[in-house]
């Protein structure tokens, strides 16, 4: 089998550290729920380095985070406060409008330290969009994981493996954490109508492919089995779900079936009317123009 689509990822520089981007792209908007998928590339911050991302806001969509190596903070404009730890997932529904800031918790950014990672958003069904927003934390020990041989597995959210994340889902999901041992084989769950794996570390190949696909690479699948194998060992996230319904749009961190709510939520933000994210009110990021 052949991937029906190979994406390589973008790298962006975003204030001295790197990330990996494939969605969305003029190629694929969407894998599933999936519209942004940003890999944050492995890196070990020095001392007094580390993440600062300002408080900025989303609508109609769902952050998820989840660490391979390092910490940051969370906080939102509901008042949440939260380190996040390889393993946790950290899960944040806009729907009708928040604003949060990610940083190096300050002891960290003092002795300096490794972080890598995958943040995502999943957009929310249309009559979920204008939900009230939420946020919830779920320590890693409540994360199902499957063990294979060679193979183990962390089903972070929606059902895969016959296991089911107690993350809270808005539509039929597929995300999954494998980390594959060399020489390693497995079967790609086979439930969810669009299936795509992200390689994060080392390389994969599909049985009946020749092609090695490495570190940076998003193989969008064709439906029915597919099998992946690595010859050294990788860790991928393999993700999609259903389709939602309708078209998505999206402008900076907002998404939307409606241009219009877009524009409202630009407005919003120009003139103050999100919340102030709690603890981390002096700084944001201005609206882009």
């Amino acid at each position: 089998m052949k991937p029906e689509l190979l994406i390589e990822a973008r790298e962006r520089d975003v204030g001295g550290f790197f990330v990996r981007r494939v969605l969305p792209t003029v190629r694929r908007k969407l894998v599933g729920p999936f519209i942004f998928y940003d890999h944050l590339c492995q890196v070990n911050f020095q001392p007094g380095q580390g993440l600062d991302v300002r408080p900025h806001p989303h609508i109609g969509l769902a952050t998820v985070t989840y660490l391979f190596e390092g910490a940051f903070l969370h906080r939102d404009s509901l008042g949440f406060e939260q380190m996040i730890r390889p393993g946790d997932v950290n899960w944040m529904i806009s729907g009708s409008g928040i604003a949060h800031s990610e940083r190096t918790p300050p002891e960290l950014k003092l002795s300096g330290g490794p972080l890598h990672g995958i943040q995502c958003w999943v957009a929310l069904p249309r009559e979920h969009e204008e939900i009230d927003p939420s946020f919830v934390h779920y320590p890693a020990a409540t994360i199902p994981r499957v063990h294979r041989p060679g193979v183990e597995l962390c089903v972070v959210a929606g059902s895969a493996y016959g296991q089911t994340s107690p993350v809270r889902v808005l539509s039929p999901t597929l995300y999954v954490n494998a980390r594959l041992e060399p020489g390693a084989v497995l079967p790609v769950d086979d439930q969810h109508e669009e299936r795509a794996v992200y390689v994060a570390a080392g390389a994969v190949s599909l049985q009946g492919d020749d092609a090695v696909y490495g570190e940076g690479n998003l193989l969008i699948l064709p439906a029915g089995s597919a099998v992946l194998q690595s010859r050294d060992g990788a860790n991928v996230m393999l993700l999609g779900g259903a389709p939602l319904a309708g078209e998505r749009h999206i402008f900076w961190n907002f998404v939307s079936s409606s241009p219009e709510r877009i524009e409202r939520a630009k407005r919003d933000w120009s003139e103050g009317r999100f919340g102030k994210v709690v603890g981390d009110e002096q700084e944001h990021i201005p609206l882009p123009t």
